[in-house]
């Protein structure tokens, strides 16, 4: 197994020894897999708070977008992850990035009622205009899903 397999084990499970190990041997922290993940995303995405703190401080790109163009703090968005959506904006996440739809953060966030990430964002300075590859906004989203909290954060 190649250092790079090693790294994205390290961030899926957490385990912070290992990945200051790694680092510590010159492990590329921005690399990505075949989809274009990389170990912040893969360590956000799996809820791993300590890993990804390790992986910022070691440089990692917290705007890096997978082959679909999805980012760590949109994972976190559709997982439900606030701790590490705050993390991940404390140190530069991009709030309105897109991904290959014309999805943001925040429209994860309000399709998959993870309402308290709508709340961070927002409170964060998430632009609410924007709109998606359909032409529909975040409040759009929530209104389709029956999303009666969306709908009031959004309005």
């Amino acid at each position: 197994m190649n250092t790079s397999d090693l790294l994205f084990i390290a961030a899926r499970q957490g385990d912070t020894l290992a990945l200051k190990e790694l680092i510590g041997s010159g492990a590329d922290v921005n690399v990505q897999d075949t989809r274009g993940y990389t170990p912040l995303i893969i360590a956000s995405y799996n809820g791993q708070l300590d890993a990804a703190k390790i992986l910022i401080e070691a440089r990692a790109d917290v705007n890096a977008q997978d082959f679909g163009g999805n980012t760590a703090l949109m994972g976190v968005c559709f997982k439900g992850y606030e701790d590490i959506a705050e993390l991940l904006i404390a140190h530069g996440a991009s709030l309105d990035m897109q991904h290959g739809n014309g999805g943001t953060a925040l429209m994860f966030a309000t399709l998959f009622g993870r309402n308290k990430l709508v709340e961070v964002v927002l409170r964060h300075g998430a632009n609410k205009e924007i709109t998606e590859q359909r032409g529909l906004t975040a409040l759009d989203l929530a209104v389709q899903q029956g999303n009666e909290e969306a709908v009031r954060l959004l309005a």
